[in-house]
């Protein structure tokens, strides 16, 4: 053939299907672009000098995995799309006399073109955008930027590669379907699907006990390490659940309101129900994608959005005061020494000390059975549902918690207030061990110690005695029971002794209580001082760090899945049209009028569309506990805030659902209306 015919045919072919191709690449362009920017990102030393940058970094590393998987599966699918709409096309050109070499040689030209264009626009806007990213990520980070523009040689690489990749697998696939089709096959490609599907009880049953486990799995979740360990199995569950409730239930749900002669025999619902089911098959999987994509999405942004927006109560909870020393054994003479030079040190300095507090404490972990806290014999032995029994018991004396709260409690003999972090203590006496004391009442308020609030595996409770006495009668008991198998792996016990808090806030900018409580943990090791200390400044820092880069790819890939739900519902809704064209067609010749054939077109996508939406609801729904456990690891207890944050997704995105519905029913119309 002529010198050039393949090329200007490729290119003829890009532009004469422009109507699906030009979203197609532009897909392609913001995927490369994307999959540059976190690349980027997650090689960027820049964020690696900030404070908690290396989690960042690790955080987006994470995303770069997730955002090159979703691109490698999401634009091999959406080409799918491509290829249904053009196996018509190829057929002609093979009837007419062009061989298939010569069209898997015009295929190889087509995906050149659009791999050349999707790695050049995509890395030059990638590039473009990489800065911006960068100055908001440091934004919501709080810290400093630096000028100047930066180009990531790994991220340029791993682009170029990544996206080959994609392509060549991509013409390879679309080379199967030429070469393994015979020429009438490939006339016949685009209406493939329309016998009628058998409904499948069996897929369908399988579906909704797919699902039900993965809910029930869920629901029963009650401690954050085992949600943590099922999270992954019920997720599986609840996906497979989904194809298979699309695949199969969808059909049995329109062959229902087929049988609804009162529904079925009207004009609208006669056309919309009748064409659905003949190509339900494909439009399941799709369908069953947008839902599990459009989940995805709100549990991402809901629960990365909860942590930003309850990140100062949270810190604040977790650390209550400015600097924080915790003596691990106050008995010890060099701590009780330690503890005096720092304060003579903040004396000396004339810190602006305010809101000090100081206690003694004993802490201890302990397995809960009803009001019965033990022991048990052998912390070997014990699995994954004994998690659910661990308490972390926090011991206090009754001085000590009246000086704190500035109260005038009192307490006879064996008698014990009780606070309980996640429920409320509902018997009315607890035994200790050996010893039974009787619970004069719940206390509302705890007492202040950021480590106790930071232990959100197990439920904790805070307990108050009359006295030091009582204490150290505890105290005695822990001791002897850990020496009684010193060679036992002590999974659950550790050697218990009196602990010692002291806090207190600084007046002062930041920067001066950072460098006040660097001279305190100088001093601190110098002493050889037994214990810890924390500077609620520099922790908010970190964890400033470590959520916002959470938040940062949540709204990062909540995009990219977001794109991806828009893609599929527009060529769905392009391949929708283009075959029930022809059916309206013969509707409007036999006397069906432009507007019943417009009722007709919005019957069927609000009668199947929504259904993802809805399910994605149902799925969000019945994910919020297990959710809610693993926000609890990351110290987010505050229930109200995510439900109020799930809500406030869940609106957003069905308003965005909303708004695509509107605009792909117009293009949907307009196909199936137009005559040629």
């Amino acid at each position: 053939m002529r010198k050039g015919f393949y090329t200007k045919l490729a290119a003829s072919n890009i532009k004469k299907n422009s109507r699906t191709y030009i979203p197609y690449i532009i897909t392609c362009i913001i995927t490369a672009a994307m999959f540059y920017i976190i690349n980027s990102l997650s090689n960027n030393e820049s964020i690696k000098k900030l404070y908690g940058g290396e989690t960042i970094l690790i955080t987006l590393g994470y995303g770069t995995y997730v955002t090159a998987i979703f691109a490698f599966i999401f634009l091999f699918y959406t080409n799918s799309f491509l290829m249904k709409r053009r196996k018509k096309e190829f057929g002609v050109l093979n009837i007419l006399g062009m061989e298939k070499r010569h069209i898997s040689k015009v295929l190889l030209l087509e995906n050149i073109y659009i791999a050349f264009i999707t790695m050049l626009l995509g890395i030059i806007i990638g590039m473009v955008l990489d800065k911006a990213m960068f100055l908001i990520l440091t934004k919501m980070l709080g810290a400093e930027h630096s000028p100047g523009f930066y180009i990531s040689k790994e991220a340029l690489i791993h682009t170029v590669i990544l996206f080959g990749i994609i392509f060549f697998c991509i013409y390879l696939n679309s080379l199967r379907q030429i070469h393994l089709s015979k020429p009438i096959e490939l006339l016949n490609g685009g209406n493939v699907g329309e016998k009628e599907p058998k409904t499948k009880w069996f897929m369908a049953i399988l579906g909704v006990i797919c699902l039900a486990v993965g809910y029930y799995i869920s629901v029963t979740s009650k401690n954050p390490v085992e949600s943590l360990n099922s999270f992954l199995i019920a997720v599986i569950l609840v996906i497979a659940g989904t194809y298979l409730i699309f695949i199969a239930g969808s059909i049995a749900f329109l062959k229902s309101l087929r049988k609804n002669k009162r529904y079925y025999y009207k004009t609208k619902h006669f056309t919309a129900v009748s064409g659905m089911i003949y190509r339900m098959k494909q439009n399941a999987v799709g369908l069953a994608n947008i839902c599990i994509l459009s989940t995805m999405v709100l549990i991402m942004i809901s629960s990365t959005s909860s942590l930003v927006v309850g990140m100062n109560d949270l810190v604040k909870t977790r650390y209550p005061n400015d600097i924080t020393i915790y003596s691990e054994d106050i008995d010890n003479e060099k701590n009780i020494e330690t503890i005096k030079n720092v304060k003579q040190f903040l004396n000396d300095s004339k810190s602006d000390v305010k809101n000090e507090i100081e206690y003694s404490y004993i802490d201890f972990s302990v397995l809960k059975n009803k009001n019965q806290f033990y022991y048990p014999e052998n912390t070997n032995k014990m699995n994954m549902s004994d998690l659910d029994k661990i308490n972390t018991v926090f011991m206090i004396s009754l001085d000590d918690y009246n000086s704190i709260n500035s109260e005038n409690e009192t307490l006879n003999e064996n008698e014990v207030l009780i606070y309980s972090r996640r429920n409320e203590y509902e018997y009315s006496t607890i035994q200790l061990f050996d010893t039974k004391y009787n619970v004069k009442k719940n206390i509302k308020q705890a007492i202040n110690n950021g480590r106790f609030f930071s232990n959100n595996l197990t439920e904790s409770i805070q307990i108050v005695v009359k006295d030091r006495s009582v204490l150290d009668k505890i105290n005695n008991y822990l001791n002897e029971n850990f020496k009684e198998d010193p060679k036992e792996e002590q999974d659950l016990k550790e050697e218990p002794a009196f602990k010692y808090l002291y806090g207190f806030d600084i007046n002062g900018s930041e920067d001066s209580k950072k460098s006040l409580y660097d001279d305190i943990k100088k001093l601190l090791k110098e002493s050889n001082f037994i214990g810890d200390s924390e500077c609620g400044q520099i922790q908010r820092e970190g964890i400033k760090g470590l959520y916002g880069g959470m938040f940062f790819l949540g709204i990062f890939l909540g995009s990219i899945f977001t794109m991806a739900t828009i893609l599929i519902i527009y060529y769905k809704q392009i391949s929708e049209g283009y075959e029930d064209k022809e059916r309206f067609r013969i509707m409007q010749n036999v006397g069906m009028s432009h507007a019943e054939v417009k009722r007709s077109i919005h019957s069927q996508i609000m009668t199947v569309f929504f259904m993802p939406l809805i399910m994605a609801g149902i799925h969000v729904a019945f994910a919020f506990p297990i959710v809610k456990q693993i926000l609890m690891m990351l110290n987010l207890t505050n229930t109200r805030l995510y439900i109020i944050c799930t809500i406030v997704c869940f609106v957003a995105f069905t308003i965005i659902y909303a708004v695509i519905y509107s605009l792909t029913a117009k293009i949907y119309y307009h196909i199936v209306s137009t005559r040629d």
